[in-house]
């Protein structure tokens, strides 16, 4: 029985990585700070403050800035929480298919958005609202699973290693404390936790 610590600990950042939550964190913060700038660029005489003075290139930048935050925040989602690797890898296709919406932005605007020859405000509008959804979706799932392991009702799953196969136990959320407590040290051994749960996967 390998791990036994981290199968019955309810501390929810034991381990992650102390360097990839700090990224992620950090990460989240600059696409939210980048959403912020976004409106008061275009809101307030911040525009003129950084030298977005010709026409429209306030909203371009505005929309530019806005455009990286949201995605940003999510990526920074699956970076914090645990998630697992098609979580992490949706998010991140997602985040890839509103880059290309913004770079679309970036040729199209503002000559191309609803005016002239060729405008993009429609694929424009759609890659990014694709990716948007796409990594939301996965943002949720993530979110989702994290409360759902650290909030048990019913019975917990827990995956043991016996024997060289790793089996499942289910066990009810009294008897996840108890075995919790008893690895801590409050109550009972681990060793008394050990034959508990082999026994039940002989059973």
């Amino acid at each position: 029985m390998e791990n036994l610590g981290d199968a019955y600990s309810n501390r929810r950042w034991e381990g992650r990585d102390p360097r990839r939550v700090v990224a992620g964190a950090t990460l989240g913060g600059v696409g939210a700070l980048a959403v912020v700038v976004a409106i008061l660029l275009v809101t307030t005489p911040l525009s003129a403050v950084v030298g977005a003075t010709e026409p429209h290139a306030a909203e371009k930048l505005g929309g530019t800035l806005g455009g990286l935050g949201i995605p940003a925040m999510f990526l920074s989602v699956v970076a914090v929480l645990p998630s697992s690797r098609r979580e992490q890898s949706g998010v991140a296709v997602g985040a890839v298919l509103c880059l290309v919406g913004i770079g679309l932005f970036q040729a199209a605007y503002p000559y191309n958005w609803t005016v002239g020859e060729q405008t993009l405000a429609f694929e424009t509008t759609m890659a990014y609202f694709i990716g948007t959804c796409v990594a939301f979706w996965f943002v949720f799932t993530a979110m989702a699973s994290f409360r759902r392991r650290n909030d048990p009702h019913g019975t917990v799953k827990l995956e043991i290693s016996h024997k060289g196969e790793t089996k499942t136990v289910e066990v009810s959320p009294k008897e996840y404390r108890r075995y919790t407590q008893a690895v801590r040290g409050d109550g009972g051994t681990t060793d008394e936790v050990i034959r508990e749960l082999e026994s039940r996967i002989e059973d």
